[in-house]
C-alpha cells in the first residue's frame, strides 16, 4: 500500500492568507483544493512538500456567477461535477460543461477542481509511477534523472499536458487571475502553457489561480468536446478535442476556434481554423469541404509523443475522426 508521507496542514480563510503562507515556506509548501493529483503524486514520491496550504475554507473561491456584461466567473476551487452540471455553463459555455463531465469519473468530479484541472501537472508513464518502479528503471528528467525515455538523447522534458478542461477555456478565451507575493496578474489561457513538461506554465510555482473568467459570447453558438481514452468511465485523455463555433443570423459560421490536448507539453490552438470555416453553412457543401481540409491541416500539425499509455500511431490517426465528429455535433442547431 502505497502511503501518503508527513507534512503539515495549514488551512487559511482568505488568498491573501494563502499566499502569504506559500511566500513564507517556500518551495517546501504546495496548494491543494480537491486534492486528486496532489494526494497521489505525494504517495508516489513525485511531491515532497512539507506544507501542504488548503484552499477549501476560502469561500471567495467557490461558485459560478453571471456578471453583468455577461460574462461568466468561475472560482478556481468550484468543483467539476458543479462546472458540468451548472445552467450557467451549459448555455454559455456547452464546450467547457462537456469537458468538465469527462474528467475521470464521477467520485474524482466532486472533488477534483476547475483551478486544479487548469493547472494540472503534466503526465508520462514513465514519471506517474511509484518511486520503487521509478528507481528500479532509473529515474527521468522530469524527476531526479537526467535521461528522457520518451525521446532518446532529449534534452527537453515531453511529459504531457492531459487537462480536459485546458482546451475547451482556449475555444472560449477564458482569462485566468492569479495572485502571488508579488501581486495579482490576469493571464488569457493562450499565454498560459509553455512547452516544457517540467513546469509547463508561464507562471512560477508560487502563483495562486484564483478565478476564471469567460467572456460573454455574442449571438447564437455551439460547441463540443470530445475524449479519446482506454476506459471511457475514469481514465486520463490519450486525445482531446473541444470546439466552439459561433453562427451568424444566416446560419453561416461567423468564427470558429478549435484545440487539442494530451499530444505534448502544452494544449495547441489551431490557428487556421476561423479562417477556413468562417463563411461556409453546417449541412452545405461549402462546410464539409472546410471540415475536410482542416481535419488534413490538423492531422499534419498534431503528433502524439509516446508519452502517456496508448499507442501514438492510432492516437494521430483518431485526430481528423475526433475533430470531424467534434465540429458536426458543434454544428447542430
Amino acid at each position: 500500500m502505497l502511503r501518503l508521507p508527513q507534512f503539515q496542514m495549514e488551512y487559511p480563510t482568505t488568498v491573501e492568507d494563502a499566499v502569504a503562507l506559500l511566500a513564507k515556506h517556500g518551495n517546501r509548501a504546495m496548494f491543494l483544493a480537491g486534492g486528486t493529483d496532489l494526494l497521489p503524486n505525494m504517495k508516489h514520491g513525485l511531491f515532497e512538500p512539507e506544507v501542504v496550504i488548503g484552499l477549501g475554507a476560502i469561500k471567495d473561491m467557490k461558485g459560478i456567477r453571471k456578471d453583468k456584461d455577461g460574462s461568466l466567473h468561475i472560482g478556481a476551487t468550484t468543483s467539476l461535477s458543479e462546472v458540468a452540471r451548472s445552467q450557467l455553463i451549459t448555455e454559455a459555455a456547452p464546450t467547457l460543461a462537456q469537458a468538465a463531465s469527462v474528467v475521470a469519473g464521477p467520485q474524482i468530479r466532486n472533488m477534483g477542481t476547475l483551478g486544479g484541472n487548469v493547472m494540472l501537472d503534466t503526465r508520462c508513464q514513465w514519471y506517474n509511477q511509484s518511486h520503487f518502479w521509478r528507481k528500479s528503471l532509473g529515474y527521468c528528467l522530469k524527476k531526479d534523472g537526467t535521461v528522457c525515455h520518451v525521446i532518446e538523447g532529449g534534452k527537453k522534458c515531453v511529459a504531457a499536458a492531459s487537462n480536459d478542461t485546458a482546451p475547451a477555456l482556449m475555444t472560449l478565451g477564458a482569462e485566468l487571475r492569479f495572485l502571488s507575493p508579488s501581486g495579482e496578474v490576469t493571464v488569457p489561457i493562450g499565454e498560459l502553457w509553455k512547452a516544457d513538461g517540467i513546469w509547463n506554465k508561464n507562471v512560477g510555482p508560487n502563483a495562486l489561480l484564483i478565478s476564471v473568467h469567460l467572456p460573454a459570447l455574442r449571438g447564437p453558438h455551439g460547441g463540443a468536446y470530445l475524449k479519446l481514452r482506454e476506459r471511457n468511465s475514469i481514465d486520463f485523455p490519450q486525445l482531446g478535442i473541444a470546439v466552439r463555433l459561433g453562427f451568424a443570423k444566416d446560419g453561416s459560421i461567423g468564427e470558429a476556434a478549435v484545440a487539442a490536448t494530451a499530444l505534448g507539453p502544452r494544449p495547441i490552438l489551431l490557428r487556421s481554423t476561423s479562417k477556413l470555416l468562417a463563411g461556409t453553412t453546417p449541412g452545405e457543401s461549402n462546410f464539409e469541404e472546410a471540415l475536410l481540409e482542416l481535419c488534413a491541416k490538423a492531422h499534419k500539425q498534431l503528433s502524439p509523443l509516446a508519452n502517456i499509455p496508448g499507442d501514438e500511431t492510432y492516437r494521430k490517426r483518431m485526430v481528423p475522426i475526433f475533430l470531424k465528429r467534434a465540429l458536426r455535433l458543434a454544428a447542430q442547431p
